[in-house]
């Protein structure tokens, strides 16, 4: 799915965004939020306006988990399993979730990414974070 370059730029931009992992990721949660106002539910027990202590949290660690999958991407399936049977068995999320929030994320990226969010950027990671978001839908098969 991921030439040898698709990877190492997937690596390259993902190590270059945990500094502004928290950013990243409550600004890909709000958009969520706003477009798609039903996966709110899931958040129901967190302070979930715009930059609060609870969104840039998460967010970050959203961000992380991605990052560090990208790390590997061709053992993407073993680093995500703790994550999966959390999001299928204990937090029971709707799997479809995975990919709006995906949308949300590469839209987050464009606005923080700027000229660096080039078209093979784009793809590269587009097609990143399909993988990420059905690995983590695997287990509700």
């Amino acid at each position: 799915m991921l030439s040898k370059r698709e990877k190492d730029l997937i690596r390259e931009i993902w190590t270059k965004l945990i500094p502004v992992a928290e950013d990243i990721g409550s600004d890909a949660l709000t958009r969520m939020f706003a477009t798609f106002p039903g996966t709110k539910t899931y958040f129901s027990h967190l302070d979930i306006s715009p930059r609060s202590a609870h969104l840039l949290f998460h967010g970050k660690k959203i961000v992380l988990a991605i990052a560090e999958g990208a790390q590997d991407i061709d053992q993407l399936a073993v680093s995500l399993a703790p994550l999966q049977t959390l999001h299928a068995y204990q937090l029971r999320i709707d799997p479809t979730n995975f990919k709006l929030f995906s949308h949300c994320m590469l839209v987050a990226l464009a606005a923080h990414m700027g000229d660096d969010f080039t078209p093979v950027a784009h793809a590269a990671i587009d097609k990143y974070l399909s993988a990420f978001a059905a690995v983590l839908a695997e287990k509700y098969r």
